[in-house]
């Protein structure tokens, strides 16, 4: 039976290992790995994340709705001004947009909700049910604030994308404008950001994640609390991932769908 002999540098020892030693512990080291990985999936937590998970998915899909639905509004308006060129408000947009999109959503987040509604006493009322209006109010605007710099540098890109000639003759047969824009130049413009809206929409639906750190209570807060009542921390985040994937995949592939529509409908 061969031996091996193993000098250690501060306390030079020999130490002699023998094939059956070598033998026993890639046992117990296969089996260590494989009890670690089945504590990964246990049953009992699989259902705790059922339980405490699922509920929280329409709170998720409310912060989502209502941050796209500001923001959007937001974006294009600040892409108006942008367009528009007002000798403040053309600056002050320029300097949000490039703000937002410079730093870190978390940190908004933090500035918003320890900063601007750290002095506001907000009650803390539930809506629906199930939303914390104290959470729900600052993580909706965090998302929209910064969702808003992205829409409106879509909205600026498909406005600045239709040619100028509509504009032109528009004008040439008395349109005023602000009804060239509305009548001409919005329809086209809609057209093409649809596709990058959409996404920016799906995209929503993810970062909504991050009021987790509020204490909102939406799918990654649910996925924290089963793994830290269960401690097992993979299959609660697993189911996570595919609530979000489940949300989010039909939702891409519809957006695909309309924009093969759309590509259908410039060719004919």
């Amino acid at each position: 039976m061969e031996s091996y002999n193993k000098e250690h540098a501060d306390n030079p020892i020999d130490i002699q290992y023998t094939d059956a030693d070598a033998s026993a512990a890639l046992i117990d080291l296969y089996n260590g790995c494989y009890d670690d990985i089945m504590n990964l999936f246990k049953p009992s937590a699989i259902w705790e994340g059922i339980v405490r998970i699922v509920p929280n998915i329409p709170q998720t899909l409310e912060i989502a709705a209502a941050a796209a639905v500001i923001g959007i509004v937001l974006g294009f308006l600040l892409a108006l001004c942008r367009i528009k060129k007002f000798p403040v408000l053309s600056q002050f947009a320029t300097l949000y947009i490039s703000f937002m999109r410079g730093t870190p959503l978390l940190v908004q987040l933090s500035i918003i909700y320890f900063g601007l509604f750290g002095a506001i006493s907000i009650p803390r009322v539930t809506i629906l049910g199930f939303a914390d209006i104290s959470r729900f109010i600052p993580g909706v605007v965090a998302l929209a604030l910064n969702s808003s710099a992205y829409v409106a540098e879509i909205f600026r890109a498909g406005i600045l994308a239709v040619d100028k000639g509509q504009t032109e003759a528009a004008r040439s047969l008395g349109l005023s404008g602000g009804a060239s824009m509305r009548f001409v130049v919005l329809p086209q413009a809609i057209k093409n950001v649809l596709p990058a809206l959409a996404n920016e929409i799906v995209t929503m639906v993810k970062e909504s994640s991050i009021c987790s750190m509020l204490g909102m209570e939406e799918l990654m807060f649910g996925a924290k609390a089963v793994a830290s009542a269960t401690y097992v921390s993979l299959a609660p985040y697993t189911l996570a991932a595919l609530i979000y994937f489940c949300i989010n995949y039909p939702a891409s592939k519809a957006i695909e769908a309309v924009e093969r529509r759309m590509r259908r409908g410039d060719k004919q």
